[in-house]
């Protein structure tokens, strides 16, 4: 069979209830399976590692049949590579072949390879020898150097990859630590691809109904129910904690766009820095609750040497 017509055959079709199913349930069908049979997984992290990385493949798949349905263009090999080798979620700038990024500087390769080193060195280095003393600090320890690894090293890594082949594939992670005001942390700066997708399916499918405010705290709603399935169901305890730390992320960006918050300055320079840190730092022991860290990311740390 040809390239064209196992694509004809995967993403054609003009029917809407069949573009529906074909869109949703991969990813209904792929988080389902682990969360059927989590009690046949052998350890709790592992169960967390495979419901979140179905979750994310099933996401995937929505954003390119959604991609297509709305008349996107590209062939099998990109498609393939959206799917299985780039972490973003815009699959309408990753797919499109008119648009060709610049070629990535020296500099940007070395910082990329310095974020990935460093999270290395935290994760196998600087994890066991806090772990003599504190296992839950431990634990924080050895979830940051994961996150530089993973999220700003290795994604940024990929990033340079793509865009050195002229694929627009933006970082996932722009500085969120320089971030001014909450509302640009969340939205142009941290995680980028989950952001992609909260706006293209829940914001942009309630702003025009119930305005700007409802929509945003849709948004960080779904971000906190998708973050307790992840992360509370594995743990096994405190459901509902993840989905707290994201409404007060959502309260806190409407407090920011407020007629007073923007008196205070809240939407940038040093107060809007610190009034983003208070929101994302001070309640961040709800979305990586005690439970998690205690049932879930210490026994992987262990699994992977790092404790």
């Amino acid at each position: 069979m040809t390239e064209n017509k196992v694509h004809n055959l995967l993403f054609a079709g003009t029917c809407p209830l069949c573009s529906g199913i074909l869109s949703w349930f991969p990813l209904l069908a792929l988080s389902g399976l682990p969360i059927a049979f989590q009690n046949h997984f052998p350890e709790k992290w592992i169960f967390m590692w495979v419901l979140a990385f179905a979750f994310y493949f099933g996401c995937k798949w929505l954003t390119l049949v959604r991609a297509r349905i709305n008349g996107v263009k590209g062939g099998l090999a990109r498609s393939l590579g959206y799917l299985l080798l780039w972490p973003g979620m815009n699959a309408k700038r990753f797919m499109a072949d008119s648009e060709v990024a610049d070629t990535p500087a020296t500099g940007e390769w070395l910082a990329a390879a310095f974020k990935f080193i460093l999270g290395a060195i935290i994760l196998w280095g600087v994890t066991p020898r806090i772990g003599e003393t504190s296992t839950t600090l431990s634990a924080w320890t050895g979830m940051l150097g994961l996150t530089l690894m993973l999220h700003f090293g290795s994604f940024h890594l990929i990033s340079l990859a793509w865009r050195s082949s002229g694929v627009v594939a933006e970082p996932i992670m722009r500085s969120p630590v320089t971030a001014t005001s909450l509302s640009l942390f969340w939205s142009e700066r941290w995680n980028r691809g989950f952001n992609q997708l909260a706006h293209d399916l829940v914001f942009r499918a309630t702003y025009r109904r119930g305005g700007v405010s409802l929509g945003i705290l849709l948004v960080f709603l779904v971000s906190g129910l998708v973050h307790d399935l992840i992360i509370s169901l594995p743990a096994g305890a405190l459901f509902g904690l993840p989905t707290a730390y994201f409404m007060i992320q959502g309260i806190g960006v409407l407090i920011e766009r407020s007629h007073h918050g923007r008196r205070l300055g809240l939407k940038g320079g040093a107060k809007g820095w610190v009034f983003m840190c208070i929101f994302t730092v001070g309640p961040a022991y709800w979305l990586f609750h005690e439970p998690f860290v205690l049932n879930v990311i210490l026994p992987f740390l262990k699994a992977i040497k790092a404790l």
